[in-house]
């Protein structure tokens, strides 16, 4: 296709995503499911699972070989926009006051769900078309491990933030958990992706790279007050500017040291200075990646799983197996671990339910690993099963476990950690000179 031609198809792909997005968004809401779910689910619905299955014409049609590759850069666009957003509605200094069984459950979320995974995919090896030729069994061994053991975090803030839960102790604690989990889980990809390459060159540089990354962030917290005041003297259209730029560079930069560019954008997010101007600013890049970019980027995912392979029973049954030791391991190893860490039924469950959670950030991982060749179609359709069930689990628990004690309402000395307008007053504080 030209140029001319894969502009044209873009903007009517861009036209049919959106209106499916918000048809699927509206049909879900009554289920009590976030509007990211519901794209996850658009997504699958616009590829060869269903859309292509009817009416594959339509589907070539609307989305051709040559415009997926567009559909992923501008998706990750949305996703940088998305995760800087997340990272600026969280509040690191929430972090201290719940460290240690934030990171108990972190360890226990990471751990269990790593070796079950790992050890299931070893066990069918043979049977299941799981390892593409020419990749070594244990690369992809430890990528499955790796992706049952990320927790999507952008999604969990999300569904605490529109919950109301944000003054919760477990909405505090599945925050912190959280955010270490996915730090701990990129950097595990990091490493597979260096045994898949037979170098140590990537697991190197995404260490230095990351220290350098936290230099860089530290010195940023530090500097607020001189880079607030920097600040005051841009216009609005000026700070709106500086601030994606600052954003592109920061999702470059992790980019090009393999933690991908999703991490750099909510790290900076996190590290960000807060004003009242800054906050617009920021509110300002909302509508751009959440509401046009994000869902490209679901679709892009769905353009590539097809459901229609689980008709053969023994993929069907792996994908089975990887979604119940997921499930397990995530939510029973956080909902133990908690209560370990002294944390009650209530809270723990909650946690447990919050962690378990993967949708957006196994989605990413698991277009790294089809980007990298690790991972067969087959492999990537199980795990996008998933990511999709193991999410929408989240809301419906929630609601049950409410139904179950009355729910569990914040305490008098708990802050809101992210989010408007009750986060609003605490980010401005935090960033007083």
């Amino acid at each position: 296709m030209s140029a001319a031609a894969i502009s044209t198809a873009f903007l009517l792909a861009v036209v049919v995503i959106l209106v499916v997005c918000r048809i699927v968004t509206m049909l879900l809401r009554p289920l009590g499911q976030p509007p990211v779910v519901a794209e996850m689910i658009a997504g699958v619905v616009l590829g060869p699972s269903v859309l292509g299955l009817v009416f594959p014409s339509v589907e070539h049609h609307l989305f051709p070989s040559d415009l997926r590759p567009v559909l992923y850069v501008t998706g990750q666009l949305g996703l940088a926009l998305f995760m800087f957003q997340s990272g600026y509605e969280f509040r690191l200094d929430r972090i201290k006051p719940v460290l240690r069984p934030a990171t108990m459950v972190s360890a226990a979320g990471c751990a269990l769900p790593l070796a079950l995974g790992a050890g299931l995919t070893w066990s069918v090896h043979g049977s299941v078309d799981v390892s593409p030729p020419g990749v070594p069994l244990h690369v992809t061994v430890l990528f499955v491990g790796v992706t049952l053991a990320i927790t999507a975090f952008p999604m969990l803030a999300r569904i605490i933030t529109e919950r109301g839960l944000t003054g919760t102790s477990f909405g505090t604690i599945s925050l912190a958990a959280g955010a270490l989990d996915d730090v701990a889980a990129w950097i595990m990809l990091a490493g597979v992706l260096s045994l898949s390459r037979g170098t140590s060159g990537p697991l190197v540089l995404a260490a230095a790279g990351a220290a350098g990354l936290i230099v860089a962030l530290f010195l940023l917290v530090r500097l607020r007050g001189p880079v607030l005041r920097a600040t005051d003297r841009l216009s609005s259209e000026q700070l709106l500017l500086v601030t994606v730029l600052v954003l592109c560079l920061a999702s470059w930069y992790t980019d090009r040291i393999g933690l991908y560019a999703v991490f750099g954008a909510f790290s900076l997010g996190a590290a960000y200075p807060r004003s009242p101007r800054i906050d617009r600013a920021v509110e300002a890049t909302a509508p751009l990646g959440r509401l046009l970019l994000l869902p490209l980027f679901f679709t892009y995912s769905g353009l590539n799983t097809d459901t229609g392979l689980l008709s053969d029973p023994s993929l069907l049954l792996f994908a089975t197996g990887c979604t119940l030791v997921a499930i397990v391991g995530k939510f029973g190893g956080c909902w133990g671990m908690a209560r370990l860490a002294g944390q009650e039924q209530g809270v723990a469950l909650r946690v447990g339910t919050l962690m378990n959670a993967r949708g957006l950030m196994q989605l990413i991982a698991v277009n790294v690993g089809l980007a990298e060749g690790i991972v067969t179609p087959s492999l990537f359709t199980v795990l996008v099963v998933v990511a999709v069930v193991t999410t929408t689990m989240a809301t419906p628990l929630l609601a049950l476990w409410d139904r179950w004690d009355g729910g569990i309402a914040p305490t008098p000395d708990e802050i809101p950690a992210l989010g408007r307008p009750d986060g609003q007053a605490a980010a401005a504080e935090s960033v007083t000179p």
